[in-house]
């Protein structure tokens, strides 16, 4: 009788530990491991490499606005299927998912808020829903933030991040470029500062109106701006596109935008911005 047995290692049971989901997430620009955790409370920016992970609506404003001092505007605003639009899926079920899916009604969250003590009117773009596309609710609410800005001379910011205009809604997503732009004309008129803040990814019908209509633009490093994409670009034009097209360090370089500021610096940079941008009149009622 043997006084050693060999183990069946194929048949051995190992006890498999438990991980919950989402603790750790890998950077797709260096590949790094990040707990969860840290990335939170680095700003959703990575530690390694800096990339620059997407935010919602509750981060961006958790990034910016004082605590406590946010009022939400319009915020029972909710889009319908005006063109009882009949896809591969209907527009209806796809409102219907991505409201339970993020917890909000649309694409975008607006009101007022104090930035580092300064009252601004604050729009921000959540891309988790339908790709922050611009329906008739989406320009509906840019549109009331920047009147509400220009009748209680505010400054407005706007936190951009879009797809493009909502193709569910056809010509009522395109009427949204000229209404907006135009409260920003008279915004502008009434001597009220404007700041766009581009975020990944700014494209199409946004790009092409209200984003890129500020007094100063800026955009968050790595940032993907443009109106068509880089892979439609290439295949009509037949040419090979230079390295770092669209992003924000290129259009920087090329003037396109002002300031590419990383997200640890937007709140403060943006507080300076505004205390230099303020009419006379506002810095004499703060004083």
């Amino acid at each position: 009788m043997p006084f050693f047995r060999k183990r069946d290692y194929a048949t051995a049971k190992v006890r498999k530990r438990e991980i919950p989901d989402g603790l750790w997430l890998k950077c797709p620009a260096c590949n790094e491991i990040i707990f969860t955790q840290a990335l939170q409370e680095n700003a959703k920016v990575c530690p390694k490499c800096e990339f620059h992970f997407q935010m919602n609506r509750e981060e961006r404003l958790r990034l910016l606005i004082d605590e406590d001092t946010f009022e939400e505007w319009d915020g029972d605003l909710v889009s319908v299927d005006t063109l009882k639009f009949t896809g591969v899926a209907s527009y209806v079920s796809k409102l219907e998912q991505n409201r339970k899916k993020t917890g909000q009604k649309d694409a975008i969250t607006c009101g007022r808020g104090q930035l580092d003590g300064q009252p601004v009117a604050l729009g921000i773009m959540d891309f988790t829903f339908l790709g922050a596309s611009m329906g008739a609710v989406v320009g509906e609410k840019v549109t009331a933030l920047i009147e509400r800005g220009t009748e209680q001379g505010l400054p407005v910011i706007m936190c951009c991040a879009s797809g493009g205009a909502r193709m569910y809604e056809g010509l009522y997503s395109l009427m949204q470029m000229a209404k907006t732009s135009a409260a920003l004309a008279r915004h502008a008129a009434a001597g009220l500062p404007y700041i766009a803040l581009l975020t990944h990814p700014t494209m199409a019908g946004v790009m092409a109106s209200f984003a890129t209509l500020g007094d100063v633009i800026i955009a968050e490093p790595g940032a993907l701006i443009g109106f068509a994409g880089p892979r439609v670009i290439k295949e009509t034009t037949q040419q090979d596109l230079p390295p770092g097209f669209q992003r924000a360090d290129f259009l920087l370089e090329h003037g396109l935008i002002d300031q590419v500021i990383p997200r640890k610096q937007l709140k403060s940079q943006l507080a300076q911005l505004l205390a230099y941008m303020r009419p006379p009149s506002a810095a004499v009622a703060g004083e």
